[in-house]
Order: structure tokens, then sequence, then C-alpha cells
């Protein structure tokens, strides 16, 4: 990444250095109507697939757990149940807003004990190398800058024999669906967005940024070369969204 100029912003390119501030501004204006933005781009069935995406997680009572790009507190709330007493859920995000609803949502359900909330780049995360048993990472990879340099720092904050969870939308596998799926994404989401949260702009860009992101396979290897051994792909949904999953030995 830090040999090429420019870097893609959905299907603008801008430079490297402003993408972060981009999207930043994009999760800023949606953080108030996140669950809303979901439930447009998934028909709702983005809920499902965060309960499955934790079921099969393997993470265990006493774990502490590192999620991020989980400002919202959707997998943190469905994680800290596992984890226990004796385990911790830490929630990482670079957005602040994000951070701020996320919070807020779960002190009003009064899940407090156990979490915590920080500010964090994905590509530099502020633990000491071996801290976590497992981290997650649920519909953010595909915000990254440099997606690389994420993985990296992921593999080195996971303890020996840590797993990495990664549930990103990828490369639907029917062609008629992925048709159908296209037609909803950029000529039916920036017009809900408009109706529903006054932002088409910011739809748009999401639209545009999981045709961007790396497809199964791609993403496969890039974990591999991360570092990450045994990395595993599951689709949901025909591909509309897959896990991956891969081991630090």
């Amino acid at each position: 990444m830090s040999e090429q100029s420019t870097t893609h912003f959905g299907f603008r390119d801008v430079p490297v250095g402003e993408k972060q501030k981009l999207v930043g501004q994009v999760f800023t204006s949606v953080a108030r109507n996140y669950d809303l933005m979901n439930d447009l781009m998934s028909f709702g069935i983005h809920r499902v697939w965060k309960r499955y995406f934790v079921g099969i997680s393997g993470i265990r009572s006493g774990d502490r757990v590192l999620d991020l790009a989980g400002g919202t507190g959707d997998i943190a709330a469905l994680l800290k149940p596992i984890v226990g007493e004796q385990g911790e859920v830490i929630v990482g995000d670079i957005n602040a807003a994000m951070l701020n609803v996320g919070r807020d949502r779960l002190t009003d359900r009064g899940v407090v004990a156990g979490l915590r909330w920080v500010q964090s780049n994905a590509e530099a995360l502020p633990f000491p190398d071996n801290s976590f048993d497992a981290v997650t990472m649920a519909f953010g990879l595909r915000n990254v800058t440099d997606k690389d340099k994420a993985l990296a720092d992921i593999h080195r904050v996971l303890k020996p024999g840590g797993r990495a969870l990664v549930l990103e939308f990828s490369k639907v596998r029917n062609e008629l669906l992925g048709k159908l799926y296209d037609f909803h994404s950029f000529q039916v989401l920036p017009r809900l967005g408009r109706l529903f949260a006054r932002d088409a702009d910011s739809y748009q860009y999401l639209a545009e940024s999981i045709r961007k992101h790396p497809d199964q396979g791609t993403l496969k290897g890039m974990m591999e070369n991360a570092g990450f051994e045994r990395v595993e792909v599951r689709n949901l949904s025909q591909g509309i969204v897959a896990i991956h999953r891969g081991y630090k030995f």
C-alpha cells in the first residue's frame, strides 16, 4: 500500500491518506441509523448472520475477545454471555460516533460489566502481542484502507491457538441472485437511504465498497499470507456474506 498513491473509496480512486477520513465521515453520518442501514442492505437478515457468526465462533467462557469495527455493540452483546464473568470483550472501532452509539445502547440494556470500549485503528492495534483468545470483525474489514496490514496486526495480538473470525459481504455465487442483488444495491438502496436517513451518498458508498472487497478465495489467501493457518470459508445466503476463520499456531 505504501507504494501506491491512490486506493479505492467505493468506485472512486482517492489518495491513500484520505480514505480513512472519508470512511469516517460515512460512518459518522450513518451511526444513528446503522441498524436501519444494515436492515436495508440485507433485508434484515444481518441479525441472523451475526448470531450464526458468534454461534460457530468456538469462543468459550473465560475468553478474552477483541471485537473490531464493533462500535454498535451488536457482536459484543452476543459475545458477553458466552465469555461470562471471567471473560472480557473489548470493542474496538476507529469511529467515535459508532462507539458512542454502541456504548449507550448496551448501557441502556444493562450490559456493562466485562466490556471495554477502545477507539482504535485496525491497522495499528494498541494492544500487546499475544493478548486475545479470539478477534472478531463483522462488516468492517472492507472499510479498512490496508487490509493486509490489519490482518497482520490481528494475527500479532492473538495468543497462540487463538482464532480470527471475519464476517463480511462477499461474492454472490448464484448468477440470478447476483443480478437481483446488484439491482437492490445500486438502484434501490441509495433511494431508501435518501428516504429513511436523508443520506443517499453514504448508502451508495456502502454498496460500492462491497463490490470492491476481495472475494472469498482472495481473502482466504490474504489471511494465509498474514500468517493464519487452517483458514476456512463458509458462505451464507449464497455468498452474499461469508465467514472466514483462521488460527494462529
